[in-house]
């Protein structure tokens, strides 16, 4: 795994100015010359499952106060937006440990800490070329654990610094919803949806402000559905400590051509509202969330 040595990329502040961490966990662009040579799908294929550039949207974050961890290694090879082992039970061929989760309804849908599939239903590996789960544990301790790692310290220290932690999860998302059969169906998506599992992973003032500040500067911004926020925000997301999570999830029409995965002239558009709307943030929540609490 030389080539996804680090297996992450922290930007950081010169200084930390804002009680805000940045994290996307699907951006990763690096595919590795053995997942290449076991998958039956070509390197285009592969990248049905990333987050192409989110992490480039948000790098702007370091130079206002915050920092940013995003990911290396690609999400078709291993998922740190999953819980350590959600292991499939189709994809290695032998048993499982006890300590696995193989009922998770992520891996029954193919997309485990190690994916069987892409994002559109199409199979990764041939069946004489799955990995063996001793390879899966090995991506598992080299890659998921030394980024979560990192994910939890930045968390601590910017907790330690201001008293409280907030995560914004960095993800984007096909513009069109998958049908049952895995075409794709007509019904556009919004251009935005913001998760915070329903209420349970942050304060209620944040995801409000959050949404507000994206419909001001022209994106149409959803609550919770299609997606109310993975692993990383229920994990991490403990409001009632002081660490809240929230997750973004862009339509992907907004700047990205979803055929060549390429930018599209949309890019520097976008990140220049993102760049407005963290700033906002950045500006008017801390002194909204300590008033809250100070209230309480």
């Amino acid at each position: 795994m030389a080539e996804l040595t680090p297996p992450f990329e922290i930007l950081r502040p010169s200084l930390q100015s804002a009680p805000f961490v940045f994290c996307s966990p699907h951006s990763g662009r690096i595919y590795p010359s053995c997942l290449l040579a076991a998958s039956q799908l070509n390197a285009r294929t592969l990248r049905k499952s990333e987050d192409c550039y989110v992490d480039q949207l948000f790098d702007m974050v370091a130079e206002l106060g915050a920092p940013l961890i995003a990911a290396r290694f690609p999400r078709a090879y291993l998922d740190v937006n999953r819980e350590p082992y959600e292991l499939d039970p189709e994809l290695f061929g032998r048993p499982l440990p006890n300590y696995a989760n193989s009922q998770s309804m992520r891996v029954v849908g193919g997309l485990g800490t190690i994916a069987r599939i892409v994002a559109d239903a199409e199979e990764i590996y041939p069946p004489h070329r799955r990995p063996t789960l001793a390879d899966g544990l090995t991506r598992i301790e080299l890659l998921y654990r030394p980024f979560h790692a990192a994910l939890a310290g930045l968390i601590r220290e910017t907790q330690a610094l201001f008293g409280y932690a907030v995560l914004i999860d960095c993800h984007s998302m096909p513009s069109q919803a998958p049908t049952s059969a895995g075409a794709q169906s007509q019904a556009g998506r919004p251009q935005i949806v913001l998760g915070d599992r329903f209420g349970a992973s942050c304060d209620g003032k944040l995801t409000r402000m959050a949404r507000e500040a994206l419909t001001d500067v022209g994106l149409e911004t959803h609550l919770n559905r299609p997606y109310a926020g993975g692993f990383i925000t229920e994990h991490y997301g403990r409001p009632f400590r002081g660490v809240h999570a929230l997750q973004i999830e862009i339509n992907r029409s907004l700047y990205l051509d979803e055929t060549s995965l390429e930018p599209t002239a949309g890019f520097d558009q976008l990140r220049r509202k993102l760049l407005t709307v963290t700033a906002r943030l950045f500006q008017q929540l801390p002194s909204q969330l300590e008033r809250r609490w100070a209230a309480e």
